[in-house]
C-alpha cells in the first residue's frame, strides 16, 4: 500500500477543523504509512494511532476522534469484536474496516457489528481519504470488491417463505431492538424490563434461531426478513 503519494482531496471539514482519524492497525509499516498519508493531506489529522483494540477502547471518545478505520484481523481482541463495543460508546462515530479480508464472512460480521463501510488495503491513497470524508457524511464507502461481494450475497438470498421460528411478540420486539443497535441495557429500558430478563429472552431467541451470538441472530433476522 503505497501511502506516500501526491493525494488531492476535496475535504468536508468538520466545524472548520481537520477531520480526526483515528487508525486501528497492527501493523507498524501500515500504521506509520496511514498516519504519515492522514496528518500529510490538508483537512484531516490523525487524533490516534493504537495497535490493538484493546488499547484503543482505553483511549478513544467522541471527543477525539471523527472517523474510526480499523483493520479487522487484530490481535487479542478482533476489530469485528471491537467495533460492536465502539458502535455502542459512540453512535455517532462512523467506523471503517480496512483489510484483507474479502471473504463473505467477514464482510457480513462486520456490517453487522456495526461498521460503516467496508474497505480492502489495496484501495489508493486518494480513494482511502475520500472514503473517510464519505464517511463522516453519512456514506457507506466500500472497495468495488466488496460491493460486488455484498450485492451477490443478497441477490444469491433466496429466504424460505415461511420461516416459523415461533417467536413471541415480545422475543421479536427485543430482536428488532438488536437489529437497530441497541445492547442489553437500552433494549431493557426500551422493553421495561430488567437486564436479566432480556439475557433470558436472548438464550430462547438463541436457542429457537439455531445460533450462539448476538451477530448472528442479527444477520439471521436481517437475512430472512424476521423483523
Amino acid at each position: 500500500m503505497a501511502f506516500n503519494q501526491a493525494v488531492g482531496s476535496q475535504v468536508v471539514h468538520r466545524d472548520g477543523g481537520p477531520i480526526r482519524v483515528v487508525i486501528i492497525e497492527d501493523m507498524r509499516e501500515v500504521r506509520e504509512g496511514l498516519t504519515m498519508l492522514i496528518n500529510g493531506t490538508p483537512g484531516f489529522h490523525c487524533a490516534g494511532s493504537y495497535r490493538s483494540m484493546r488499547e484503543a477502547l482505553d483511549r478513544i471518545s467522541d471527543e477525539s476522534a471523527d472517523v474510526i478505520l480499523t483493520d479487522i484481523g487484530l490481535p487479542g481482541m478482533s476489530g469485528i469484536e471491537g467495533a460492536r463495543i465502539l458502535r455502542e460508546r459512540l453512535p455517532s462515530v462512523p467506523i471503517l474496516a480496512l483489510t484483507v479480508y474479502d471473504n463473505d464472512e467477514k464482510i457480513f460480521a462486520a456490517l453487522c457489528a456495526g461498521a460503516s463501510g467496508y474497505l480492502l488495503k489495496n484501495t489508493p491513497p486518494a480513494k482511502l481519504l475520500e472514503s473517510l470524508t464519505e464517511a463522516l457524511n453519512g456514506g457507506a464507502p466500500m472497495s468495488p470488491e466488496v460491493a460486488r461481494r455484498v450485492v451477490e450475497i443478497f441477490r444469491d438470498f433466496h429466504p424460505p417463505e415461511q420461516a416459523e421460528y415461533r417467536l413471541t411478540p415480545q422475543e421479536v420486539q427485543l430482536l428488532k431492538l438488536l437489529v437497530d443497535g441497541h445492547h442489553y441495557k437500552t433494549a431493557a429500558q426500551e422493553l421495561g424490563i430488567t437486564t436479566s430478563t432480556v439475557s433470558f429472552h436472548l438464550k430462547n431467541i438463541y436457542a429457537k434461531l439455531q445460533v450462539h451470538s448476538k451477530t448472528e441472530a442479527v444477520a439471521k433476522a436481517l437475512r430472512e426478513h424476521l423483523v
